[in-house]
């Protein structure tokens, strides 16, 4: 199993629903452009937040942001939605925390959910100097979650072999 082979030394492995975060706000009209449309820096920022509580809570330590994949989205965000971010751990390595997070538009009076993207947000556990520190292992309970370790082993190798070819140049 992917957990046994990067456990650090006296961390217990931690499931993925004990980080499970969802962030959600009301949209006004300062959070719209001139259309009643949500500026994406807003989607994003609480993209940013649900994913980075997430990732802190998996690691028990402060997390920055080292990327966030791409963003599409799909569905207008009006003022007057109510706004979900749902945010969970798919994956660490020794320092880093890959969280996938699923955005959600609920209509107030119907309550119905849209969905509305998804993206995925890489974060680094560092200790009170910023340096990288070691994060616990995910442990995969069910089958869902094996899928989506497996996914983000591939885009990890990707993005190594990616850097590694940027290096030489």
């Amino acid at each position: 199993m992917p957990v046994e082979r990067r456990k650090p030394a006296g961390m217990a492995p931690k499931g993925v629903r004990e980080s499970l975060t969802e962030v959600a706000d009301l949209m006004f009209p300062p959070d719209a452009n001139m259309h009643g449309t949500i500026f994406g820096g807003k989607i994003l920022q609480m993209v940013d937040k649900a994913a980075g509580v997430c990732a802190m809570r998996h690691s028990g330590k402060p997390c920055v942001t080292v990327a966030i994949e791409r963003v599409e989205f799909h569905v207008p965000i009006r003022v007057g939605t109510f706004l979900i971010a749902r945010a969970r751990v798919h994956h660490t390595g020794r320092t880093s925390i890959e969280v996938g997070v699923e955005v959600y538009a609920e209509d107030m009076p119907s309550g119905i959910r849209h969905h509305t993207n998804s993206c995925l947000v890489t974060f680094v556990a560092v200790d009170s100097d910023l340096k990288p520190t070691p994060v616990p292992p995910l442990l995969l309970k069910t089958r869902e979650e094996k899928e989506l370790w497996k996914a983000a082993e591939k885009r990890r190798k990707w993005r190594l072999n990616k850097t590694a070819g940027r290096r030489r140049l």
